[in-house]
């Protein structure tokens, strides 16, 4: 026996597929987006959110005793503010502590070094371990070196900054390769474009069946000085000392709150970023002024009573920095409801001047978040491009939930990223309130357009 539809339904069916057709996006949400625009750019809540994390809170580090406060307080934090379902997803994570550390000049004269040790790398052996330095640029001149002119030395890679993709791996991946040759140790050129003598951390991933040996970042102006000596004969003598190490996995969590959707609450669109940083500096831009951006951006869309279509979520990812473990565990935590995701915005890219999104979308999607992006031209941050995603969000990707990444300008970022000098007053009040725009915008429309985005890949692409 058929089922009988009244006529209010079928209106009501007949207005959702006009509205599909109807009304672009831009003129759809026009009002919304002024108003959360409004709010963003005479907020200042947001920001002193961003300040106590800074200050009170300081360096997360997973593992740390700080971080752990950070997780408790931003918990805290999304309850004060009315979001709903707030909880911390447990997430067991690496907790390698970096310990006293320094590097020395020996010959042909005797300087400390800047440096900074690398995530996860072992130590020395007491005392330290004192030898020849070999320098190199790339890969392809260690491996022209050979063996025998690599085994028992300290291998400096002196690799000039190429962008970070294109420069990262020396750093990643160059300690194993130099142990593969024999060496004793490694160093490499901080990956910055910026020289002032500062040192760059950053994790390093020992290579399985390769010996694993201290290594440790040196300030570009270290690392050209040693290089410009071994280019001219010189023989250069270096003293590492590292006492780092691994202690037992430590327990620790993503941090999420929500605001319900009104007529798909299964439906997610989830936005964030990482909440532990490195051991130095205070992790201002890497990562904090993204979650609290993040955060205030669910905040605004409920002071205006914005109640989305869908659900949004703000997520804190921990251990970003040296294990990826919080996307990971979010995506465990999700399970067989991953279909259900409509979204995933992820921000690590720093704070300064927005300048729109990179999205993983196919070309339709691309059209949609176009007009989105228009909404946002008022700020300066309207420029949508294929190319979208992060660490975090990774494993939600892989499964075919579309992605985008919040883009920045990035003028300075990679002079700050992974040092002591990444502290609150590099992250500009005014580019803060224009991230916390853009984030609030395109989460809030994401939320409730009334279609969905489709990933890349998907439906033959």
């Amino acid at each position: 026996m058929g089922r009988f539809i009244s006529v209010p339904v079928l209106l009501a069916v007949a207005g959702l597929c006009l509205g599909a057709d109807g009304p672009n996006l831009t003129d759809r949400y026009r009002a919304a987006a002024d108003k959360l625009t409004a709010a963003a750019m005479a907020d200042t809540e947001g920001y002193e959110r961003l300040a106590y994390l800074c200050y009170r809170i300081g360096a997360r580090l997973s593992g740390s005793p700080s971080l752990e406060r950070a997780i408790a307080w931003s918990a805290e934090q999304m309850k004060a503010a009315g979001l709903s379902n707030v909880r911390v997803i447990p997430v067991k994570v690496p907790h390698w502590v970096r310990g006293a550390e320094s590097a020395r000049m020996l010959e042909p004269v005797d300087k400390p070094l800047h440096m900074l040790g690398l995530g996860m790398s072992v130590a020395t052996p007491p005392g330290g371990i004192a030898a020849e330095v070999v320098t190199v640029s790339s890969f392809e001149e260690l491996a022209a070196l050979g063996r025998d002119r690599v085994r028992g030395k300290i291998v400096l890679y002196n690799q000039a900054y190429r962008g970070y993709g294109e420069t990262v791996p020396y750093r990643t991946a160059g300690p194993s390769r130099a142990a593969a040759l024999g060496a004793v140790a490694a160093l490499v050129r901080s990956v910055t474009p910026l020289a002032l003598e500062i040192p760059h951390t950053g994790t390093l991933r020992y290579e399985e069946g390769q010996p694993r040996i201290p290594a440790a970042a040196v300030s570009p102006e270290d690392a050209m000085m040693i290089a410009r000596l071994c280019a001219g004969g010189v023989r250069v003598k270096v003293r590492l000392a590292m006492a780092a190490r691994m202690e037992p996995e430590a327990d620790s969590g993503d941090v999420i709150g929500e605001i319900p959707g009104r007529e798909r609450p299964e439906e997610i669109v989830v936005m964030g970023g990482h909440i532990d940083s490195w051991d130095v500096g205070q992790g201002a831009q890497d990562d904090g002024a993204a979650i609290m951006a993040s955060l205030q951006a669910l905040v605004l869309v409920k002071k205006l009573g914005l109640q989305p279509r869908r659900t949004l979520r703000v997520a804190f990812w921990v251990n970003e920095e040296n294990g990826s473990r919080g996307g990971q565990a979010y995506r465990a935590w999700v399970g067989d409801q991953i279909g259900n995701h409509a979204a995933a915005i992820e921000m690590d890219g720093g704070a300064e001047t927005p300048r729109g999104f990179g999205a993983g979308v196919d070309q339709s999607s691309m059209e949609t978040l176009k007009q989105i992006g228009e909404l946002l031209e008022p700020i300066g941050a309207g420029e949508i491009t294929f190319g979208g995603g992060g660490e975090d969000i990774s494993p939600l990707l892989r499964e075919g939930v579309p992605g985008l990444a919040e883009r920045a300008a990035g003028t300075h970022y990679f002079d700050w990223h992974h040092t002591e000098a990444d502290t609150l007053d590099k992250v500009d009040s005014g580019d803060f309130r224009k991230s916390l725009a853009a984030m609030a915008v395109m989460g809030y429309v994401l939320a409730d357009m009334p279609g969905r985005l489709v990933a890349a890949g998907a439906r033959g692409q």
